[in-house]
């Protein structure tokens, strides 16, 4: 690749990657999964960085989501962890952000309850603000479909116990 697309490519990961970042923990509902699907994402696209027309953050979010697809559908066994952490991360006090992480952590928890595919419509159409024709193509799907399950995932969403409460996120 050429200077000009090297340099091209660290500007769209310095101003993407947070945003990327973002939608991958929504998809996937694990920080550290969600960084290596970011990384999985760019490492495949910058082969390909110079033949992009268009838009590259499109581009490169197909390929997250088709790598968070895939993961979802070959599902990991061999590898355990020999001896669990115990978290007291609960116990502790959390200084002004606590509200927020607790809001966090109940929408990633409620979107943990949908399907692999609710939760890839969902993040898509409302984190990344696509549009029913734009989700579609990008999942390979039609357009009614997308907005089915959108409805789907949406209704078990309103029913998420940890959503519900009115004092998620320090709210009352």
């Amino acid at each position: 690749m050429t200077r000009a697309a090297d340099a091209d490519f660290e500007r769209f990961v310095q101003a993407n990657s947070t945003p990327l970042l973002r939608f991958a923990e929504m998809l996937c509902g694990d920080r550290h999964t969600a960084e290596d699907l970011v990384q999985q994402a760019l490492m495949r696209s910058y082969p390909k960085w110079h033949r992009l027309d268009g838009d590259p953050l499109r581009y490169v979010r197909r390929v997250l989501v088709n790598r968070f697809l895939t993961s979802a559908r070959r599902r990991w066994s061999n590898e355990v962890p020999s001896d669990p952490v115990d978290n007291d991360w609960d116990q502790r006090s959390v200084a002004d952000f606590a509200g927020e992480v607790q809001t966090r952590e109940a929408v990633l928890g409620a979107l943990a309850g949908l399907t692999v595919r609710e939760r890839a419509v969902v993040a898509l159409r409302y984190s990344q603000d696509l549009s029913e024709a734009e989700t579609a193509e990008l999942l390979g799907m039609a357009a009614g479909t997308v907005k089915s399950t959108a409805s789907r995932g949406l209704a078990k969403l309103r029913l998420a116990p940890d959503l519900i409460d009115s004092t998620v996120g320090g709210h009352a």
